[in-house]
């Protein structure tokens, strides 16, 4: 399945769809670092394609979600996907709340499903956090994400071996 979506994707640069698939929500580089790998690259080129491409949206969710937000909700689809959006980063940065930046690297850095960056930037926005301790939070979340990540992946790649 993973080759045919890249062969779709033709002459792109496989460098850049790893930085794409890590910069999309929900995958981000949980996903991004598994497919690095698969497509051949050395696991620390997959590492850093994750971590750049998984850092590329933080500083513009975190300095544009309030301010376009704010005129996109008078349109009904749009008010409704903000409402959703904060409604489920909010339900799920109770670690945020308590531990402020320590809480938000923990929130961004273990990757489950709907932590990382993205919701860590959006949880940070809405908490009404100082840019620079949501910075420092959602870019330690995710070098520690992409460490966890590459350490899974390893130990799958191993197991995997010893298999065949």
């Amino acid at each position: 399945m993973i080759e045919s979506f890249v062969n779709i994707l033709g002459n792109i640069p496989k460098e850049l769809i790893v930085l794409l698939v890590a910069m999309v929500p929900i995958a981000e580089l949980r996903g991004a670092i598994p497919l690095a790998l698969f497509l051949g690259f050395s696991w620390q080129k997959a590492f850093l394609l994750g971590v750049i491409g998984n850092a590329i949206p933080v500083i513009p969710i975190l300095l544009l979600f309030k301010p376009l937000s704010a005129p996109l909700r008078r349109f009904r689809l749009w008010r409704k996907a903000f409402e959703w959006a904060e409604e489920r980063t909010l339900k799920h940065s109770k670690t945020i709340q308590k531990y402020e930046t320590l809480g938000l690297l923990i929130f961004v850095g273990i990757p489950l499903p709907m932590t990382g960056a993205w919701s860590g930037a959006l949880a940070a926005t809405l908490l009404k956090m100082r840019l620079r301790y949501a910075l420092i939070g959602c870019f330690g979340g995710i070098f520690l994400a992409a460490i966890i990540v590459s350490v899974l992946c390893s130990l799958g790649m191993l197991s995997w071996s010893a298999i065949k």
